[in-house]
């Protein structure tokens, strides 16, 4: 009996119960905690060394006032970045292509920033739904216009990170079986295959990390 392609994308379940908990959580396992030692181990100090370089990088276009947020943020991506590319090891879940787990992180965000704005900055906030220059007639539109992009803005970010991971697979599991497939009958097509295989799988990494 042929498997469904979307079988994958499925939440795993042991007796019922889901375990997407585990998929979330394992990510964590994986990276060693520092010690209270003078001299820490090798992969202490490349965590670390990592962890400090990918802070600063994403802090720089961020004013003195947002980089309040950097333990947030910086723990969001690299957790987001390790169940990315966790995903593409065969027999793994990835927790990402299920669209309730990134409106679930993306909701609270987009409102906690809109919120922060209009407190700290409200004309500011505010000026962004009307650009400098309307016409008199067409400011009325335009600011429903904005007011709708602005709450649709979660969704289609939610929907784009569940898209392109999705599609991503997707594509992987069927050049993958058409590579099986020929395999036994016609070898050169079955290489050729397996050659774009792996230049999607290269691809796929860098879409991990970019989403």
């Amino acid at each position: 009996m042929a498997l469904n392609f979307f079988d994958q994308f499925m939440s795993p379940t042991f007796l019922g119960i889901p375990l997407i908990a585990i998929a979330l959580t394992l990510p964590w396992v994986l990276y060693p905690s520092p010690s209270s030692r003078w001299l820490n181990n090798r992969i202490i100090t490349l965590q670390s060394w990592f962890i400090n370089r990918f802070t600063q990088q994403l802090l720089i276009p961020l004013n003195p006032g947002g980089h309040k947020w950097a333990l947030l943020l910086t723990s969001l991506m690299i957790f987001l970045l390790s169940i990315n590319l966790l995903g593409l090891l065969p027999y793994t879940f990835t927790p990402t292509t299920q669209l309730s787990l990134n409106m679930g992180l993306a909701a609270p965000l987009w409102l906690a920033t809109v919120i922060i704005g209009l407190r700290n900055q409200p004309t500011a906030a505010l000026g962004h739904l009307l650009p400098e220059g309307t016409p008199t007639p067409l400011i009325p539109i335009l600011i429903i216009i904005e007011t709708i992009s602005l709450f649709i803005r979660p969704l289609a970010l939610g929907v784009r990170l569940t898209a392109n991971l999705t599609a991503g697979h997707l594509l992987i599991q069927l050049i993958a079986t058409a590579a099986f497939v020929l395999l036994p009958t016609m070898t050169t097509v079955a290489l050729l295959t397996a050659t774009i295989l792996f230049l999607l799988t290269l691809l796929e990494i860098a879409v991990a990390m970019i989403q």
